[in-house]
């Protein structure tokens, strides 16, 4: 297929002319090009240099990520058929390929022969980590397997890649199938507006009048958030909790139970393979903590420092939303959004819908591209192109303060049926040196924030503003990179537990009174957002921080003891697991029929597994390096160039630590995570 654009790729995806069709036989040219490159270099045998080895095969390496990265994209925000049977074959392809890499035995020796001769070579520490990394994940493909279990190491692989990408698939069907249609305003008294809004948007898109409820993120959460409508709170929320199960209104029909069974089990057989006791210690392989117990202390002190303010929040909202309802009331998993929004407005009259008109998004991209300038001495230039899979794409190109051009961003913020739920980065490319020039990196930047109405500008919710500094956060760390080592440049190579850093960095501006000055106007007026709201956002900062802080520890302990205990002879145990750690750290309590583990995408479906802690550990790194700013003075430009030169520009080039010990100057303390939190040490 000559014509067949995924190939030769160079400067930005062409988007306006991928097909599904183009995927596949792109995926095998190239990784046919690649076997061959690669028994051509090991035929020619040593000795063996950085320029000869691991210079020639990342060009080929590259050529496949290049080319794999939109479709992986595509069928991420453009969900049809035709776009799963697409990457879907090419999964197989993949997984095989890179394994069939990973346990190259002579491939392997080639690395360690760099390995041994480094100080002869004079490979300076970004080269020496580049191999020390290989090395590393070659064992963990089961380079030292023998050539039987090698075979079985190889199906596992693609089995959990295709089990994986099942999972999120159903998710996704899931989430679209349910929806509730309403032709009366009053059935959907307390919503907002602008929530009123986008459900008519939603009916008129379905050639319907009247409103339509649906279960992505925007409608779900008016209407938990707003709906007077107890009933109606009841029936969303059981449909979305019971997404691919074997409960719901589509019971059975997309039920991810089986997958998650196949998925643990398959981790479990390929950990040990590899020599460890279970997957929750390969895991840990390749992040900062030391040991699993060293992770399950870090996560059960948080939850001693938080559950009793939890729990004194879960208590006050339970009896501020009887005094105002009836003696015999009993807060169920559906009020407590309803009931929180309303503690809010009456403790500190503040409202998100009251912040939204403050935060159009255009005004709000514009102040983090100057926050941003500020910071780092980088500037973001819009870029018009037909070069883009939907009309709502916005494409920036990134300049350093003399022009220079560092890269390029996409941002495809809003919600659509199509669209896989959550937030995300993804990189469509990296950077690394050829020749005498740099390939730039590109990365694209998604959310499922509320969608614009008509021709208004979107409006967001603070929740989501946080939201894109932290998508952002992980854009610049690949974007802002120095290094020019494809295998260590931007996010690649840093460890998962550390990956969060930036991310959760950036999400701390966005409460400071300078920087609102530069994300808000409001959408009629221009106005900056007033003193008086200001003052009560801050003071409702941490508005039931303790129970959000013991939701994020319940994720990540059941996560991590549901790998570190999984036994063939007895399964997952999924729902016993996850109600033992309710019991020991949960202060709300979801009914049994609920099912938070089948859309569980981040550790079934993401990269997440046995390290969904990671949040919680980076968000102490994070909060720390904020504290330097606090410390100095938030736009000191000394600090600001410190953290792009120790965090940002090294990219995965040396391990977190010492990334965080030159930029703070000593290693991480919990202190300034509490502080923000509210919590006390």
């Amino acid at each position: 297929m000559n014509d067949n654009p995924l190939l030769g790729l160079s400067g930005l995806p062409p988007f306006s002319r991928i097909r599904p069709e183009h995927a596949e036989p792109a995926v095998r040219q190239l990784i046919e090009a690649n076997r061959q490159a690669l028994a051509e270099r090991l035929a020619a045998g040593g000795p063996y240099t950085w320029e000869n080895l691991v210079d020639s095969l990342e060009s080929h390496e590259d050529a496949l990520e290049r080319a794999f990265a939109p479709v992986s994209h595509l069928s991420a925000v453009c969900d049809s058929p035709a776009w799963r049977e697409a990457y879907n074959a090419c999964l197989p392809l993949l997984s095989a390929y890179a394994t069939e890499v990973g346990q190259n035995e002579a491939l392997y020796q080639a690395y360690q022969s760099l390995a041994d001769q480094a100080d002869e070579l004079g490979l300076d520490a970004a080269q020496r980590r580049v191999i020390d990394n290989a090395l590393r994940d070659f064992r963990l493909a089961g380079v030292a397997l023998p050539m039987e279990q090698k075979a079985r190491f190889k199906e596992i692989v693609q089995a959990l890649s295709l089990a994986s990408n099942k999972f999120s698939e159903n998710i996704l069907d899931a989430t679209n199938a349910w929806t509730r249609h309403l032709t009366d305003a009053s059935a959907l008294a307390g919503l907002p507006a602008s929530a009123l809004d986008q459900l008519a948007q939603n009916a008129a898109h379905q050639g319907l009048e009247g409103y339509l409820v649906t279960l992505q993120g925007p409608s779900y959460l008016a209407v938990m958030t707003y709906a007077d409508d107890r009933e109606l709170r009841r029936e969303v929320y059981t449909a979305y909790a019971t997404r691919a199960s074997d409960q719901g209104p589509h019971a059975r029909r997309w039920d991810n139970a089986l997958l998650i069974d196949q998925i643990l089990a398959l981790r479990h057989e390929a950990a040990q393979m590899l020599g460890f006791a279970n997957y929750a210690e390969e895991s840990l392989a390749t992040k900062m903590a030391p040991d699993v117990d060293s992770v399950e202390g870090f996560l059960l002190d948080l939850a001693a420092r938080a559950r009793p303010v939890a729990e004194a929040e879960r208590n006050e909202l339970a009896q501020f939303a009887k005094s105002r309802s009836s003696d015999d009331f009993t807060l169920e998993p559906w009020d407590v959004a309803y009931w929180s929004e309303k503690l809010r407005l009456a403790r500190h009259r503040l409202s998100e819908e009251e912040l939204r008109p403050y935060f159009p998004a255009p005004r709000v991209i514009d102040g983090l591209f100057s926050l941003i300038g500020r910071l780092f001495g980088v500037h973001f230039e819009p870029v018009e192109t037909t070069e883009r899979w939907h009309p709502q794409v916005q494409l920036y190109a990134l300049r350093d303060a003399q022009g220079h051009p560092r890269g390029h961003v996409y941002l495809d913020l809003y919600a659509r049926p199509e669209k896989r739920g959550g937030a995300w980065m993804a990189d469509a490319v990296s950077r690394r040196r050829i020749g005498q020039t740099v390939q730039l990196p590109v990365a694209f930047i998604v959310g499922n924030f509320t969608p614009p109405v008509g021709q208004q500008a979107a409006l967001l919710t603070h929740d989501e503003v946080l939201t894109l500094f932290h998508e952002f956060g992980h854009g610049l760390h690949h974007l802002l990179t120095e290094v020019d080592h494809l295998p260590v440049s931007g996010i690649h190579g840093v460890e998962w537990d550390a990956v969060e850093l930036p991310s959760q960095f950036m999400e701390n501006w966005a409460w400071q009174r300078d920087v609102l000055d530069l994300i808000s106007g409001h959408v009629e007026t221009g106005e900056p957002l007033p003193d008086s709201l200001f003052q009560r956002m801050i003071d409702a900062r941490n508005f039931q921080m303790g129970m959000q802080f013991v939701r994020q520890i319940e994720f990540s302990l059941f996560d991590l003891r549901l790998h570190r205990t999984f036994d063939p002879s007895t399964g997952g145990r999924v729902q016993a697991i996850l109600e033992a750690v309710r019991r020991e750290v949960a202060v709300i309590h979801p009914p049994a029929w609920h099912r938070f583990p089948n859309s569980f995408s981040h550790i079934f479906a993401g990269g997440y597994a046995a390290g969904y802690y990671s949040y919680k550990w980076a968000e102490v790194l994070s909060a720390d390096a904020f504290a330097a700013f606090e410390e100095a003075g938030l736009f000191d430009p000394v600090t600001g160039r410190r953290f792009l030169r120790e965090i940002l520009e090294v990219g995965g080039s040396r391990p977190a630590a010492a990334s965080f010990e030159a930029f703070r100057g000593r290693e991480p303390t919990i202190e300034a995570l509490l502080r923000h939190s509210g919590i006390a040490a």
